[in-house]
């Protein structure tokens, strides 16, 4: 069963017990193109937004009460989760996100329709564009959608980072003193504590939980009310003013509207900056993934087995967890890369590739969103190796390297020398037989982890080992 709906380029059919109309029939049609949905993050906030609209423009009397209220009621039931099967269009199209506005303009409408008693298709009493979409443009209300849902998407992110970074913490402290060997440059180096190493990873983790917590100022001035291109033409003034009070109200977060709407309206470089953030961060993860997974070659960590490794090799057991998570860095660099080329490739008053900035970028932040939780989990169960931690730290010359202010560099050198004439296996043992065990308090945990030595108690170091 179908219906006949009418626009300024003719008719179409539409399945009969659709919400959406002729416009998103049209969008469906010119752009067959990825196959991706618009992100449900998106649709919810434009939802948010949308009724936000309803409610000032019921409340200033500029839409009849009981339009208005139907208008409110149906945004409600998308909030809800209904209706998810009637946004179509495909989440690259062209036109700056018209397709995507109209699409939800339609289901409003039909289903207000339906809640006034009328059927869907006829647009009386509510009209996707006399009522839902009354003081409203695509160029307003979509970066306004787009920052409402990273805006909640940032505060889960942030959440999440925190609980990585705790469980780092506490890593650091389960093998503060498990001495092992550091590494440079692929290469052996100076010695360690593993709880050391893991402070490092949790530090970095530290920032980018600030970062993320701090960028949600970046992106939290709205343009809505500016209308097409940001002067607010064809919106009252009070409407203006007071749309984004109820849009605050109504998710309760810090925003506020633009003092220039035309300058947020023709730039992007606020979505820029942000997703440079989520950028910083993927390179943080990546690199804490790939140091784990070197370790856990090393054997230094035992990583928890998730899954077999191999459909030839029985027993095989592959790094997954990380291997996903640095594939989730590389795609959130990339689509990093695709915000900027889109933001920068904007012209004159409008961002018109929002479509992709929108996908590119919610699509970052839900990647980063699993792969922080997913890897917390994982890390949780992650052990350590003491015995191989010791041997790598036992046979390694590096360790001579914290004799050094104690007896030099040249002195150390000869050292080394010796041991590598009399094929020394053990360096620390050859060590202790070599200077009194005083001295080996340098290679201690707590003395490794200390910051720097102290002057007065190598003095006594000294003194003894000249005695």
């Amino acid at each position: 069963m179908f219906r006949e709906e009418k626009d300024f380029l003719g008719s179409l059919k539409i399945p009969a017990d659709s919400y959406y109309g002729i416009h998103t029939a049209r969008a469906l049609k010119n752009f067959p193109l990825s196959g991706y949905k618009v992100p449900k993050e998106l649709i919810t906030a434009y939802a948010l937004v949308k009724k936000a609209c309803a409610i000032a423009n019921t409340r200033l009397g500029y839409i009849e009460e009981k339009i208005g209220n139907a208008i409110i009621k149906a945004c409600d039931e998308i909030l809800e989760g209904k209706f998810q099967e009637e946004f179509i269009v495909d989440a690259l199209q062209g036109g700056a996100g018209t397709s995507t506005n109209m699409n939800i303009n339609e289901v409003i409408a039909n289903r207000a329709n339906e809640i006034l008693g009328y059927k869907k298709g006829q647009y009386y009493p509510v009209h996707p564009l006399e009522h839902v979409n009354l003081h409203q443009s695509t160029n307003d209300t979509y970066p306004t959608a787009l920052k409402l849902a990273a805006l909640f998407m940032l505060e889960d992110l942030s959440e999440a980072i925190a609980r990585l970074q705790g469980v780092l913490q506490e890593k650091e402290k389960e093998f503060a003193f498990i001495l092992k060997i550091g590494r440079t440059e692929l290469q052996e180096a100076v010695p360690l504590t593993l709880g050391r190493e893991f402070s490092g990873f949790a530090e970095a983790i530290s920032r980018d939980r600030w970062r993320v917590w701090k960028c949600k100022e970046r992106i939290r001035v709205l343009n809505i009310g500016g209308t097409a291109i940001g002067t607010g033409l064809t919106a009252p003034r009070d409407y203006i003013f007071f749309v984004i009070e109820v849009l605050r109200e109504l998710t309760g977060l810090n925003i506020s509207r633009a003092e220039n709407p035309v300058g947020v309206t023709a730039f992007a470089d606020d979505i820029v900056e942000v997703v440079g953030i989520l950028d910083a961060y993927a390179s943080n993860l990546f690199k804490i993934s790939n140091d784990l997974r070197l370790m856990n070659l090393l054997k230094e960590v035992r990583l928890k087995p998730v899954q077999p490794g191999s459909s030839i090799m029985p027993g095989k057991v592959n790094p997954v967890v990380l291997e996903a998570t640095m594939q989730v860095s590389v795609k959130v660099k990339a689509n990093s890369y695709i915000v900027r080329e889109c933001a920068s490739s904007s012209t004159f008053q409008i961002v018109e590739f929002m479509p992709l900035i929108s996908f590119s970028f919610l699509e970052s932040l839900r990647l980063l969103l699993n792969a922080t939780t997913v890897l917390k989990e994982h890390l949780t169960k992650l052990k350590a190796d003491k015995e191989f931690c010791k041997k790598y730290f036992e046979e390694s010359f590096s360790i001579i390297t914290t004799l050094l202010p104690l007896i030099g560099y040249e002195k150390a050198v000869e050292i080394v020398q010796e041991m590598k004439t009399k094929k020394v296996k053990n360096i620390k043992e050859f060590l202790q037989q070599k200077f009194d065990d005083k001295i080996l308090k340098l290679l201690s945990p707590e003395s490794l982890n200390s910051l720097g030595y102290d002057e007065y108690e190598l003095e006594e170091l000294r003194n003894d080992n000249n005695s």
